[in-house]
């Protein structure tokens, strides 16, 4: 049966994970499927970033004053999408001309971030409230046909719940050898709190090409490489709507991800572009 839930784990800080869990989300909107991001990196509530306008409440206020609202109350749709262009009006989106240029996909795919003070986000990294995180995830999951958990380096109580109450988590780390170390030394703490890797995610950085710093990533096996793209948070979702290498690397990660299939479409490489790098 197809997995539903996904934690994707950050190796390191700065991996590219919240970026990745977005393009993963708007892949499998592009397939049809109703995708919720859910946030459990509360410290940095780097989520919040891909979301236009107020957020209010958040996912911490359900988790801590607010408990018996719905999910739905804190869900936004993901800028740059044209139901975010429905929500935020004329003028508003990413588009210059008020989101007409935002995609029209077949799904849905809608953010649950943290945007709160720092006196609540305490209160959000308890173990009561990383309790209640598992059960929003669940019910997560009833609401949608998938749902991916941006979840930080496991180290906190969010990160720990995230990671060992979904249907599968994967790693998400940087393109270089630092990268698998790290990638490797996330294995281990999964594995201390009674969880478990299914895949890893290797993110190239920009301007790069993979080896980072002067590093050297020979690759592991199995392990799901994705390009650079633009990063700022402005050009996502990239995987919405485009057919280049990283729109196809972002669909053979969700692919692998989920252990499902995609129905998306990618036209055929031309003679040219074959034997191009």
């Amino acid at each position: 049966m197809q997995a539903t839930t996904l934690a994707l784990v950050g190796a390191t800080g700065g991996a590219g994970t919240t970026r990745t869990a977005v393009e993963l989300a708007a892949t499998g909107a592009r397939d049809g499927d109703d995708v919720a991001v859910v946030d459990a990196a509360f410290t940095t509530q780097g989520l919040s970033e891909y979301v236009a306008g107020r957020i209010d409440p958040d996912l911490t206020a359900l988790l801590t004053d607010d408990p018996d609202a719905a999910l739905s109350a804190a869900a936004y749709p993901i800028a740059g999408t044209r139901e975010d262009a429905k929500r935020s009006g004329v003028g508003a989106g990413n588009g210059a001309d008020g989101g007409s240029d935002a995609p029209d996909l077949p799904g849905r795919v809608d953010a649950v971030p943290a945007r709160a003070p720092f006196e609540r986000v305490a209160r959000a990294k308890t173990a009561e409230a990383a309790r209640k995180l598992e059960r929003r995830i669940d019910e997560a999951a009833t609401t949608y046909d998938a749902v991916v958990v941006d979840a930080a380096p496991a180290g906190s109580n969010e990160a720990v719940a995230a990671a060992t109450s979904v249907d599968r988590a994967v790693a998400v780390r940087p393109a270089t050898a630092h990268g698998s170390d790290a990638a490797q030394r996330l294995r281990g703490r999964i594995a201390d709190v009674g969880g478990s890797l299914d895949a890893t995610l290797a993110v190239e950085r920009p301007g790069t090409g993979g080896g980072g710093d002067g590093e050297r990533d020979d690759g592991d096996a199995g392990v799901v490489r994705v390009p650079a793209t633009d990063p700022e948070v402005a050009a996502a979702p990239t995987a919405a709507t485009g057919d280049d290498a990283y729109a196809r690397a972002i669909a053979a990660a969700y692919e692998t991800a989920f252990d499902t299939s995609l129905g998306v479409e990618f036209p055929e490489k031309g003679l040219i572009e074959r034997f191009t790098p």
